[in-house]
């Protein structure tokens, strides 16, 4: 399995804060059966930094101790860059990282509360510029929770979206679960990630993801995450239905 969103780089942000805890959050991505793993540290979204050649030094250095510990665990670099108009300028200047350093899928970060107005005029400056934009945990937004259709836009005109594996699970609240399932029903979600910070409180409970996605819509459904998950990493197309518009209604029946 491929997670590609993680805060397992110890000491750099809000995620592991030492490398005991990197080394635990690893032991704990092993058990969910997890192999490899994109460290997405934040970067410019108030309260820290950090910039492509630190982070690429660091991911090699967890990856050396990770093999001294036999854990068979690959950590790859990325990032996740709170949304600002010089996105473009700082990836031409080597502060920005792709998802795996070579690829031109680039993590796109809202504010928690709302959409930046010029939100679209930057995602298609990235695409543009050859970068393929994928914002992440848009269900827990809470603009887009108010009003899920303004992820349809963003996908109509080209950017992807990736889920929190920990909102299908119901750890972030009823809105997150409910908007989750709206967006995988509407096309309008491509990759499914945890955003794991921790071993305990912000865990990463893709294993329950999943499995709730093969219930609620099969086993083909399951394969189209996973397979876009190792598509991003190698940089390749993703996997993609034309958008919907969110339908207002209960979901699944369990909401």
């Amino acid at each position: 399995m491929i997670d590609i969103h993680s805060h397992i780089l110890p000491g750099v942000d809000d995620g592991a804060q030492t490398m005991e805890e990197s080394i635990e959050l690893a032991r704990s991505a092993v058990q969910e059966g997890i192999d490899t793993i994109v460290a997405t540290p934040h970067h410019q979204n108030g309260h820290f930094n950090n910039y492509k050649n630190d982070i690429l030094i660091q991911v090699s250095e967890l990856n050396r101790i990770l093999q001294e510990n036999d854990i068979p665990l690959t950590v790859l670099p990325g990032q996740e860059t709170r949304i600002h108009a010089g996105m473009v300028e700082d990836l031409q200047n080597d502060e920005m990282l792709p998802i795996n350093e070579e690829s031109m899928y680039v993590f796109v970060e809202f504010p928690h509360d709302h959409v930046p107005s010029y939100a679209s005029n930057l995602l298609f400056n990235l695409q543009v510029e050859g970068y393929q934009p994928v914002i992440v945990h848009p269900e827990r937004n809470e603009q887009i929770q108010d009003n899920p259709n303004l992820l349809y836009s963003f996908v109509k005109n080209g950017a992807f979206s990736q889920l929190t594996a920990g909102s299908l699970a119901g750890k972030f609240g009823r809105s997150a679960k409910k908007i989750s399932y709206q967006l995988i029903d509407a096309n309008l979600t491509h990759v499914i990630a945890s955003d794991a910070h921790n071993a305990k409180g912000r865990a990463f409970h893709m294993k329950e993801a999943y499995n709730d996605i093969r219930k609620h819509y099969g086993q083909s459904m399951m394969h189209y995450f996973s397979d876009n998950a190792q598509y991003i990493i190698d940089n390749e197309p993703l996997a993609s239905d034309p958008p919907l518009h969110v339908k207002k209604k209960k979901v699944l029946g369990i909401f």
